[in-house]
C-alpha cells in the first residue's frame, strides 16, 4: 500500500519477499509465547516440577496424548542446573530421532512442534543455519544451545497447578452428581416395580419425564450442566414415590371400608382373617357377600337362629397349625427370634413377629395383606417364616418376590406349606 507523499514523489516499498527464506514460519499463535519465554529468570524450580505440574493440567486443558507424549520425551534432555538463574532450559534433539522415537514421520513432527509453540508450552530458537545443536562445559551448564526452549512451561507452572486443583474439584463435584443420578434411578425403578407389582396403572407423563430426563445424562461432562439435569430427575423421582404413595393409600382406605362390611358378623368367624390392608384387586360386594354367607343366619343382629351348626372348637393360642406348634417353627426358622417378646410365643406373637420380619425380607406391607388374605395370618407368618430359613442365594430374585409367588399360589389352591413343613424338618434333623 503506497502513501500518499510516497506516491506523489514516485517512491514504492519494496516488495514482501515471495520466495522460501529457510527460516521457520511464525504464525501469530507463536508470538505470546516468545514473550512468555523472555520473561523467564531461573529459580527454585526442577525440571521434575515442571513437568509434574503441566502433566496434572493437561486433561484439563484440552491437551491429547500425543501433545502430553512430546513434552514428555523433551524433559528427559534437560538438566536441573539448566532451570537455576542465569541459565535457560534448552534442548536440541534433531527431527530424525524425535520422529523414531515417537514413532510419527519427519513431516508430522514439524507440524507437532509448531503446535506446541501455538499451544504456550515451547519456543523454537533457531541457529543462523537453522540447525539444533548445544554445548555444555564441564560442569554441566549449556553455554550454547538452539532448539527447544521449554521456559514457558516454567512460567506457566502456578497456572497449571491451579487448573489442575479446579479440575479435581469438578471431577469431584461431577461423581457426586452422577452417584445422585444413580441413587434417583433406583428410587425410580423401585417404585415402577411396587407400581406392577400391586397393578397399579403406571402414571405414563411421570415415566416419560423420567426416561427424558435420564436419556442425556451421561453426555453431560461439566457440574454446571449436569447439576440442573440431575436435580430434575430426582424432582421427577420424588413425585413418583409421592403418586405410588397416593395410590396405596387410596386401595388402603377402599379395603378399610370392605373389611368394616366383612365385621359384620358379631362373633367372628374362624376362616375370615382379621386385617385392614391390601390392594385394589379386591371386589367389595362379592368379598362382602361371600363373608356374610359363611356367618349363620342366627348370628345377624335382630334375627332369631332356627338352625345352629355345631360349634368348632377353638384353637388355643399355643395350638398347632398347619400341625406345626409356635416353638416348633421358631426352631425351624430362627429369624423369627430377635422379633418375639418371650421365648416361647403364642401365634399371635409369632404373626406380630412375622410383621417385623417381613422387611428384612423386602416384603411390602400391601403383600402382606395379601398374604393374610390368602391363607390366614397364621399360615401367613409360616409362609414368611418359611421364606426366611431359606439358604443365601437360594432365590432366583428376591425373598419379596419369592414370597410374592407363594401368595399367588395360594389364591390358586397350589400352596402345599406342609411338604415346605416336612422338607425342613428333615433337613434340620440331618443337621443334629
Amino acid at each position: 500500500m503506497q502513501l500518499p507523499h510516497q506516491a506523489e514523489r514516485g517512491h514504492v516499498p519494496p516488495p514482501l519477499p515471495s520466495r522460501p527464506t529457510g527460516l521457520r514460519r511464525l504464525t501469530p499463535a507463536m508470538l505470546p509465547t516468545a514473550r512468555l519465554a523472555d520473561g523467564f529468570a531461573g529459580g527454585d524450580i526442577t525440571p521434575g516440577q515442571a513437568l509434574a505440574a503441566f502433566k496434572a493440567a493437561a486433561p484439563f486443558l484440552g491437551i491429547g496424548p500425543r501433545v502430553a507424549q512430546a513434552i514428555d520425551w523433551l524433559f528427559r534432555f534437560t538438566q536441573p542446573q539448566d532451570w537455576q538463574p542465569g541459565a535457560r532450559p534448552i534442548v536440541w534433539p534433531s527431527a530424525a530421532m524425535m520422529a523414531a522415537e515417537l514413532g510419527i514421520t519427519e513431516t508430522q513432527t514439524k507440524r507437532l512442534n509448531r503446535h506446541l509453540a501455538e499451544l504456550r508450552l515451547i519456543v523454537m530458537r533457531d541457529s543462523p543455519n537453522g540447525k539444533r545443536y548445544g554445548h555444555r562445559d564441564r560442569s554441566g551448564r549449556i553455554i550454547e544451545a538452539y532448539g527447544f526452549d521449554l521456559s514457558p512451561i516454567a512460567q506457566r507452572i502456578e497456572e497449571f497447578r491451579a487448573l489442575a486443583e479446579a479440575g479435581r474439584e469438578e471431577r469431584a463435584v461431577v461423581a457426586k452428581l452422577r452417584r445422585r443420578a444413580s441413587i434417583a434411578r433406583a428410587s425410580l425403578r423401585q417404585t415402577w416395580e411396587t407400581f406392577r407389582e400391586q397393578e397399579i396403572d403406571l402414571p405414563a407423563p411421570l415415566r416419560t419425564a423420567a426416561q427424558a430426563a435420564s436419556r442425556g445424562l451421561k453426555a453431560l461432562d461439566s457440574s454446571q450442566r449436569l447439576k440442573p439435569a440431575v436435580e430434575a430427575l430426582e424432582a421427577i423421582a420424588v413425585d413418583a414415590r409421592r403418586a405410588l404413595e397416593t395410590a396405596l393409600a387410596g386401595a388402603s382406605l377402599e379395603q378399610t371400608s370392605i373389611s368394616e362390611s366383612v365385621e359384620m358378623c358379631p362373633k367372628g368367624h374362624a376362616d375370615v382373617p382379621h386385617i385392614t390392608t391390601t390392594n385394589q384387586r379386591l371386589n367389595p360386594n362379592k368379598d362382602t357377600v361371600i363373608a356374610l354367607k359363611e356367618c349363620s343366619r342366627g348370628d345377624l343382629p335382630g334375627r332369631t337362629a332356627q338352625t345352629k351348626p355345631p360349634a368348632r372348637p377353638e384353637r388355643q393360642d399355643r395350638g398347632t397349625s398347619l400341625k406345626l406348634t409356635p416353638d416348633e417353627l421358631v426352631r425351624l426358622a430362627p429369624r423369627l427370634v430377635p422379633y418375639l417378646r418371650q421365648p416361647s410365643p403364642s401365634w399371635p406373637e409369632i404373626v406380630d413377629a412375622a410383621d417385623w420380619l417381613r422387611h428384612d425380607l423386602g416384603v411390602s406391607k400391601p403383600l402382606w395383606g395379601e398374604a393374610c388374605l390368602a391363607m390366614g395370618r397364621e399360615q401367613a407368618a409360616i409362609a414368611l417364616a418359611l421364606v426366611s430359613a431359606k439358604p443365601e442365594g437360594y432365590f432366583r430374585s428376591s425373598p419379596g418376590g419369592y414370597f410374592h409367588g407363594m401368595v399367588e399360589r395360594a389364591r390358586d389352591g397350589g400352596l402345599h406349606l406342609d411338604r415346605t413343613i416336612w422338607g425342613l424338618r428333615g433337613a434340620s434333623a440331618h443337621k443334629n
